[in-house]
């Protein structure tokens, strides 16, 4: 069995966290930055990972294995911690909570400060107000097509025959980057489709060669 073993450290470290968004951008800034501010890291983790909030950040996961309390982690700025103010929120929170210290250069925040845990705070609330927010608005924006004696939820954008057309090549294994291109769509909106016609009738049995690899086209 290939087990990995856990990377332990016994006295207090300082970690670096970078993240890019894309392949053709370069951590060296990063890299730079940190060095000009006099930082020498023991460790450094870095990702290259979508904008998208909540997808997969394999660096970030091993920089959160590697910390224990007391340790310092440093990034460029706060927003490497996350892809949205809830997502850098949750993120500050667990590592101070932790015991973790965050320093961000371009901020100025130092979590082992009482001004940088005050500023920790405030980001939490704006994380909180933000989702709140996203709710208000989603509400409103339901009552107010009901009130035109619209539809809830805004309709489909494909009709009943490219719907049908739609779940049929689909089934049939067609990439997800050829259906976005064929009809018009975002990959949003086309799983979106897909599961509201999967509630309307079963999916017929795909074989595993026609699933095997579709989505990362």
């Amino acid at each position: 069995m290939n087990c990995r073993t856990p990377v332990v450290h016994s006295s207090m470290t300082t970690a670096a966290y970078l993240r890019v968004s894309t392949g053709q951008q370069s951590i060296d800034q990063q890299h730079d930055a940190i060095a000009a501010a006099g930082i020498t890291p023991d460790r450094v983790f870095t990702d290259t990972a979508s904008g998208r909030a909540g997808s997969n950040r394999p660096g970030w996961t091993e920089c959160m294995g590697y910390l224990r309390e007391g340790d310092h982690l440093v990034v460029v700025a706060v927003d490497r911690l996350g892809r949205s103010v809830r997502e850098v929120a949750t993120a500050l929170h667990e590592l101070t909570s932790r015991g973790v210290h965050v320093r961000s250069l371009r901020e100025g925040v130092d979590t082992s400060t009482p001004t940088g845990r005050a500023v920790t705070s405030i980001m939490a609330t704006i994380a909180e107000l933000e989702l709140e927010l996203g709710k208000e608005r989603r509400a409103a924006s339901r009552d107010a097509r009901v009130a035109r004696g619209l539809a809830a939820t805004k309709p489909m954008k494909l009709d009943a025959a490219q719907q049908k057309r739609l779940l049929r090549l689909y089934q049939q294994g067609e990439p997800v980057s050829e259906l976005t291109s064929m009809f018009g769509i975002s990959r949003s909106t086309l799983f979106r489709t897909l599961k509201v016609l999967k509630k309307q009738e079963p999916f017929c049995p795909m074989t595993q060669a026609a699933a095997v690899g579709r989505g990362s086209h």
